[in-house]
């Protein structure tokens, strides 16, 4: 497939502009302002006491600004030119009587919509208020061989919006708003971290076992060492050794993987928070997990309250608490006490009307009824507590109910953000969960954890009283900023590959030799 018709043309410019003694991509730029920063620089010199701009109402002071072209209108002699940067847009003013006829010509001529440029000039302000750029030289920064997406409508295709992120971004200011929110969201959290003490630490994402969550890994070879490792699942199992090493406060940001189906609420690739605090139950890091939400929702929204779906979600704590025994009860009328056995809970579970499977082992189907009966309808935050030890097989157990385990998750806008513990630090009963673990490998779930003896072994040096949680950054995001899917807040989301004869941008790039075609020099 040939280069598009406007390509070929682009790239002729590009080629007039190399005749012309030009660079098309030079390798410096010169920046006196930034948009922003020349506006206001108007603005102060404007209001001042007397006035900072010359008699003609000029700034006197030569600004010199970077930006993309996104948009051109000529008016006889005059051309408004608007460019943004980074922090915001301002409109370049040129006249041919001020760059001169072969410039001016050459703007008109060679000067596309997405090109970046330099300008400089002096500010002031247009007939109609507007404060612009009058321009006494011009010069291109970057070529670029594609429109931008067509100005008013932007890029709408969902799939094309994720598999050319570059393309959304540039056309979708409210895209970029979500991934600025979603910066600090993340800078929230390390903020309130920091500010309680934790020290943040990097664990190994190639692990020789996996650990610390039920999911399936995947799975890579080191050819060096001709040893299988596996992607992390979680980084639980690190942090917690850090805690058996001395240190009383631990967290980290960090990617985990899981080999697993891609929905709204899942994706192979994700970042988690995690963080571990010695001499602390799950009730403390209840309080925590809300301090945390709390900070990152006012980080976004300038105070502890946002709308999702219509509604206001309102986050200031303290949130409800509810056991997920309850919770289940009140969502399906099952209580899975009375159902120690897997036959029973699985013919209580289908009476009820949930979608389980005739193999599903009995934790499994618990959790089943959580994401069926439950979850789908909170929407104000809660919390969910005391789970079944058959699915915390990391938590602690209750001293008064030894089947139930201290374990928490926060709920809200129907999903769970996090997980949390009163983390296991008997080797001997976490001992006995692998091997229960191990059991229902065997018995056909696929996600149990394996047995990690060198966990076993660090917890024999002894581990003091902690609570544990992790939080999806990806989900918290995602309802922060109501949006649908995890892929609206992930900034390049894993996609199937297209078929070779269905991928027009595949099939133009490959086929192109810039070399070959005097496109670019030979070197």
């Amino acid at each position: 497939m040939p280069l598009s018709e406007l390509q070929q043309v682009r790239l002729a410019k590009v080629a007039r502009l190399r005749e012309q003694g030009h660079d098309p991509y030079p390798t410096t730029a010169e920046r006196t302002h930034t948009a922003a920063a020349a506006l206001e620089a108007f603005t102060v010199a404007e209001t001042a006491e007397p006035s900072g701009l010359d008699a003609d109402g000029n700034l006197a002071e030569p600004v010199t600004v970077v930006g993309r072209i996104v948009a051109q209108r000529q008016m006889g002699k005059s051309l408004f030119m608007p460019v943004e940067d980074g922090s915001g847009r301002l409109q370049l003013y040129l006249r041919k009587n001020d760059l001169g006829d072969e410039p001016f010509e050459d703007v008109l001529r060679l000067y596309d919509l997405g090109d970046f440029v330099q300008a400089t000039g002096q500010l002031f302000r247009t007939r109609t208020g507007e404060v612009s750029l009058r321009v006494t030289a011009i010069r291109m920064l970057s070529k670029a061989l594609n429109a931008p997406p067509e100005k008013w409508h932007g890029l709408t295709d969902v799939e094309t919006r994720y598999r050319r992120r570059y393309a959304d971004l540039l056309s979708n200011d409210e895209v970029r708003q979500v991934f600025v929110a979603r910066a600090r969201i993340v800078s929230a959290l390390r903020r309130e971290l920091d500010g309680r003490g934790y020290l943040e630490v990097e664990t190994p994402t190639l692990q020789p076992l996996y650990g610390g969550a039920a999911a399936r890994p995947f799975t890579t070879r080191h050819n060096a060492l001709d040893q299988t490792f596996y992607l992390r699942i979680a980084d639980e199992l690190y942090l917690k050794r850090l805690i058996v090493g001395g240190y009383e406060r631990v967290y980290e940001i960090c990617k985990d993987f899981r080999n697993e189906g891609i929905d709204r609420f899942h994706s192979p690739e994700f970042t988690m928070l995690e963080f571990y605090q010695a001499y602390a139950d799950y009730t403390d890091m209840m309080g925590i997990v809300e301090s945390l939400i709390v900070a990152a929702t006012v980080a976004v929204h300038g105070e502890p309250r946002f709308g999702w779906r219509g509604q206001t979600i309102e986050m200031s704590a303290p949130w409800p608490r509810k056991t997920l025994r309850q919770a289940i009860i009140d969502g399906c009328g099952v209580d899975y006490v009375d159902h120690s056995e897997q036959p029973s809970l699985l013919a209580a579970a289908r009476a009820a009307g949930a979608d389980v499977a005739t193999d599903t082992v009995w934790p499994k189907i618990v959790d089943e009824l959580l994401k069926q009966f439950v979850r789908p309808h909170i929407v104000q935050p809660v919390i969910l507590y005391d789970y079944p030890v058959a699915l915390s097989p990391l938590a602690k157990r209750r001293p008064d109910d030894p089947t139930h385990a201290e374990r928490f998750q926060p709920f809200f806008c129907g999903g769970e953000i996090g997980n949390a513990f009163t983390e296991l630090n008997d080797p001997l009963d976490q001992l006995a969960r692998f091997r229960a673990q191990d059991q229902d490998k065997a018995a056909g779930d696929d996600e149990a954890m394996p047995i990690d003896a060198d966990y076993v072994n660090a917890l024999m040096y002894g581990m003091p009283p902690t609570g544990g949680v992790g939080i999806g950054i990806d989900r918290l995001a995602m309802v922060l900023t109501d949006q649908d899917t995890l892929r609206d807040v992930v900034l390049f989301p894993a996609l199937r590959n297209l078929p070779a004869d269905q991928d027009p941008v595949g099939r133009t790039i490959s086929d192109l030799d810039p070399v070959a075609e005097g496109l670019i020099p030979q070197v």
